[in-house]
């Protein structure tokens, strides 16, 4: 059955309170319905089990899988009209007029409304779709063209966007089921095609997929591919890959497979927990201590006292990039202080693995944030998927720096009655009324993560534009 929804107008979301944003697909006649094998052997929820450390060359192994001709990867794979055909829906689908006119404004600024009514949006810097994300929507959508009558799967969420998910389900592709068990693969058989999302997949999913004899279309991002290139570095020294991010992220669990022994951190606490153990501080952890509370965020058979000795820094590529640098400071002073400066080009090394998208969007976010910039803000509208950990870190920015601040996900977190319903930095979901004024102009800045489409925000900004225009005035 096909999910896609008309969209409502600004105003219906608005005034009936919409359940919230769809992005639209397009057409798609060339691709034909796919019927659910009902006959297919079902398979268990499988967890697949790590490869145990030192027991396999995880950067060869990488290689072979890729270099099979069902890989697909790279930037065209499939036949150039393809990959221009989706380019151009790609901007038809995705663009905004609205935020188009703010780029190219002399101070990336637009008004609507008139007098108290009014409202400013100011547009940073840098913000929204990154390349990679573009990437790998557009890889996913040629995918379905070049083979529209085979069942396509998907093993995570392509990007952290509801929109260009629930787009993707649009064509008939399967989001394989996620347990706490493990995922679901019962669905996937031999001659499907499976695709691998940005974040990347891990080594085992890989090695399984390879298997199964499927077509795989890998759209993870050059840069997560960077990350991994730091781990392989890392095993060839025989150092213990220390990966700044959360370890329950996609990306980090992709890139603590391709690592040999690893430990997951995902804060400066967390870091100065380690540091100390490292230096064996009075009061650090012990070894029972330190292995129970990473139980889920260590390799198999990480043993604190051997694998710390050695260490490499790597990091998810959306984290917050001054943290992921003072975590590398902080851990090489550790490692100086415990085993002496001539031994720390053996034992410590980092490497520069934050994308350059997340970087510049953190530095423009910063900018909007400092004082004098923020003086004239009500406040800044950070538009992103929830679960985005890179618009997560937009948000953090200015509440660091005492700038009110929203992360929404769709239009219909602003609400008729003047609230908004949005995600704070500790990820609770909250409700905040009068958060706009609206007996006077409104001046607000504007973000938006590396995996929201220009289109979405458009939408939230015209949510903003109805509610000060329909709203009564306060007396």
């Amino acid at each position: 059955e096909n999910r896609m929804v008309a969209r409502a107008s600004a105003i219906a979301l608005l005034l009936h309170g919409s359940a919230g944003l769809q992005v639209g697909g397009p057409a798609r006649t060339s691709v034909a319905p796919i019927v659910a094998r009902s006959s297919a052997p079902m398979m268990e929820v499988s967890k697949l089990q790590p490869t145990l450390p030192g027991t396999l060359d995880k950067r060869a192994e990488r290689r072979r899988i890729m270099s099979e001709d069902k890989y697909k990867r790279g930037n065209a794979p499939f036949d150039k009209t393809i990959h221009a055909d989706v380019a151009s829906k790609m901007s038809e689908q995705f663009a905004s007029t609205l935020v188009k006119e703010m780029r190219e404004a002399s101070l990336r600024e637009v008004t609507r409304g008139e007098g108290d009514r009014s409202i400013v949006f100011r547009l940073a810097k840098d913000y929204g779709f990154c390349w990679g994300v573009e990437r790998s929507i557009e890889l996913a959508w040629a995918a379905r063209d070049a083979y529209p009558d085979k069942p396509m799967h998907i093993t995570n969420e392509l990007i952290h966007n509801p929109g260009v998910n629930d787009l993707l389900r649009d064509m008939n592709i399967n989001f394989i089921e996620k347990t706490e068990e493990g995922k679901r693969f019962s669905d996937i058989a031999d001659g499907d095609v499976v695709i691998l999302p940005a974040f990347g997949a891990s080594l085992e999913e890989m090695q399984m997929l390879d298997a199964r004899g499927v077509t795989v279309v890998d759209t993870t991002c050059p840069w997560v591919s960077k990350v991994w290139t730091t781990v392989d570095k890392h095993a060839q020294k025989d150092m213990t890959s220390v990966i700044h991010g959360k370890w329950a992220h996609e990306e980090s669990v992709a890139t603590a497979s391709m690592a040999q022994h690893y430990i997951i951190i995902k804060d400066m606490a967390e870091a100065q927990e380690i540091a100390s153990y490292i230096m064996g501080e009075e009061g650090a952890l012990t070894d029972e201590e330190l292995l129970a509370k990473y139980s889920k965020a260590i390799s198999k058979g990480f043993d604190p006292k051997k694998h710390l000795k050695k260490i490499g820094v790597a990091n998810q590529t959306t984290m917050y990039k001054k943290e992921t640098q003072a975590i590398g400071k902080l851990l090489e002073k550790a490692v100086i202080t415990a085993y002496g400066p001539e031994h720390a080009a053996q034992n410590f090394a980092a490497f520069d693995t934050i994308c350059d998208a997340t970087q510049v969007r953190q530095d423009a976010i910063q900018e909007m944030s400092e004082a004098e910039s923020a003086s004239e803000l009500d406040f800044i509208l950070v538009v992103g998927g929830w679960d985005s950990s890179n618009t997560a870190h937009l948000l953090e920015i200015p509440v660091h720096a005492g700038v009110p601040a929203y992360h929404i996900n769709v239009p219909s977190c602003i609400s008729a009655d003047g609230s908004i319903t949005h995600r704070t930095i500790n990820g609770d979901i909250v409700t905040t009324p009068n958060f706009i004024p609206l007996d006077r102009k409104a001046i607000v800045g504007i973000t938006s993560g590396a995996s929201t489409p220009d289109s979405v925000v458009q939408e939230c900004l015209e949510q903003l534009v109805l509610l000060k225009s329909l709203s009564p005035v306060p007396a």
